[in-house]
């Protein structure tokens, strides 16, 4: 019997673009599955992600991007399928035309978003998007400095200045993330989608990516959205991440929902791939594991802070889940969640 295909992800290499983009993209995907067991074990795990970059420039030696660094395409534009296209930002003026430049670049992406793919863009790639035709109606963001010549050029998008992550369209396959330092929280959030939140969460706390202030919910709400098929449950997932330390969970997503108990619970397994109550212990979890990080309190207090009475059933639990007791995990991850916090 052969192995399952992992998840492939291509990031496109572009002249416009910056290295620092598609090989930022390529290495935290590199490292999902392989690094947190090298950190807490002592040797690597196995990858969950297959990722490469490409190109119309294979096969003609490294491309030269912008600022004069050279990266080293791995396929060029073929018809290979794949599960996440990347596309980088672009360094061209907000109110340049494109005049064809891209044209073998916007038929793969649409043919790749015709095969299923979810198409996502870091900073000005949006404008990429919006080329293709991909966004015409739909809600969309890109760097700060592009929205005005984006939403002129493109009257029927609904462009989102504010916002730093949207995820659009059916399926939510369109996601665009917004200026500067943003495709970190883009990569993390499509590990979240094509591996699992505990994933993206993992390679957040090993890279230093400051997630710490805003937790585990913005990872519930965001990985919700890919459930458009059943709104009912996304509309759950999305409550019990505001409120994962609510007495009775299940039963209260329950009345949330207005469906029967054995509906509820076949369609959030559908929607969700884990039980109600898996969710909310992977929530309760993250949250436990950034108390662990950032504070000094006692095990008795952080398992109430994560909403279990019993801090015996709460240790066993974590043990479980991530491999090490609470206070192994402490004496492992407090001392970066203090330098992620600026504390001493």
């Amino acid at each position: 019997m052969g192995s399952k295909q992992l998840p492939r992800v291509a990031i496109l290499g572009l002249p416009e673009a910056t290295a620092s983009v598609i090989y930022g993209m390529f290495d935290l995907f590199c490292s999902a599955g392989r690094d947190w067991g090298l950190v807490t074990n002592g040797a690597p795990g196995e990858a969950l992600v297959e990722v490469e970059i490409v190109s119309r420039h294979h096969g003609q030696g490294p491309l030269e991007v912008a600022n004069g660094a050279l990266i080293r395409p791995q396929r060029g534009l073929d018809a290979r399928h794949y599960d996440v296209v990347c596309i980088p930002e672009l360094a061209i003026s907000p109110q340049a035309a494109l005049d064809g430049k891209f044209e073998e670049e916007l038929g793969w992406i649409q043919n790749q978003f015709a095969g299923g793919a979810i198409v996502a863009t870091a900073c000005s790639g949006a404008v990429l998007l919006a080329a293709a035709g991909l966004l015409d109606g739909l809600d969309a963001t890109t760097h700060w400095a592009y929205c005005d010549a984006l939403e002129q050029r493109y009257p029927t998008i609904r462009v989102h200045r504010d916002r730093a992550l949207v995820a659009s369209g059916v399926g939510q396959r369109l996601v665009m993330a917004g200026g500067g330092t943003t495709w970190l929280d883009l990569a993390l959030y499509l590990l979240s989608r094509v591996a699992s939140v505990e994933i993206a969460m993992q390679v957040a706390r090993l890279n230093l990516i400051d997630w710490h202030d805003l937790g585990q919910e913005p990872y519930a709400r965001l990985v919700s959205a890919r459930q458009v098929d059943d709104a009912v449950i996304a509309g759950c997932l999305s409550w019990i991440g505001e409120r994962p330390t609510v007495e009775a969970p299940v039963a209260s997503m329950i009345r949330v929902s207005g469906l029967a108990e054995r509906t509820f619970k076949r369609r959030f397994q559908k929607a969700a791939g884990m039980t109600p109550l898996e969710y909310v212990h992977a929530l309760r979890l993250e949250r436990a594991k950034t108390l662990l990080e950032t504070t000094e309190l006692k095990l008795e207090q952080i398992a109430e802070e994560a909403g279990y009475e019993d801090a015996a059933f709460f240790s066993r639990l974590f043990r479980r889940a991530v491999s090490l007791t609470p206070a192994q995990y402490r004496r492992r991850f407090g001392a970066l969640g203090r330098a992620v916090r600026g504390q001493r």
